[in-house]
């Protein structure tokens, strides 16, 4: 009789020890998944980051005077194709009456304050291709609306 308690007692020992490590690596799945999730999130904040950088690189490097128009829209893909980063440019704030202006068209709005002559109000937005081995499946859209001088 003896024995045979000592075999449950081994068997409840052993349940227990599982159960606690079966709950402990549901928890490390969690954490992982949690950490390759912001992972993924900052690098996406990071290349819109530079993508509102190099849009504002591509205005102040189109001719409005060679095209007779103002740039609409900017398209710009990472290097590793990781993101995707579309801008588009809402609205273009420039002095009542400048010669920018009329190319411009219905972007333009007339201000008449000098601290503001040349903003450009920007709205971004980023996306991760979830096929890309290092985003690991996640869908990832970010959008930024921002205000910015070239």
């Amino acid at each position: 009789m003896r024995k045979g308690f000592g075999i449950l007692q081994a068997l409840l020992v052993i349940v227990l020890v599982s159960g606690i490590l079966v709950i402990a690596m549901k928890y490390a799945t969690v954490s992982v998944k949690q950490t390759a999730d912001i992972y993924v999130k900052e690098s996406a904040e990071l290349f819109m980051d530079s993508a509102i950088e190099m849009s504002l690189l591509a205005i102040s490097g189109y001719d409005r005077n060679a095209t007779n128009s103002c740039l609409k829209e900017v398209e710009i893909i990472s290097q590793d194709k990781r993101f995707v980063a579309d801008v588009n440019i809402t609205k273009y704030y420039l002095f009542a009456g400048s010669s920018d202006c009329g190319y411009c068209g219905t972007l333009c709005e007339p201000i008449k304050s000098d601290d503001s002559h040349g903003m450009v109000m920007l709205e971004v937005e980023v996306r991760a291709d979830p096929t890309h081995p290092k985003n690991r499946g996640k869908n990832i859209r970010l959008t930024r609306r921002t205000l910015q001088r070239p």
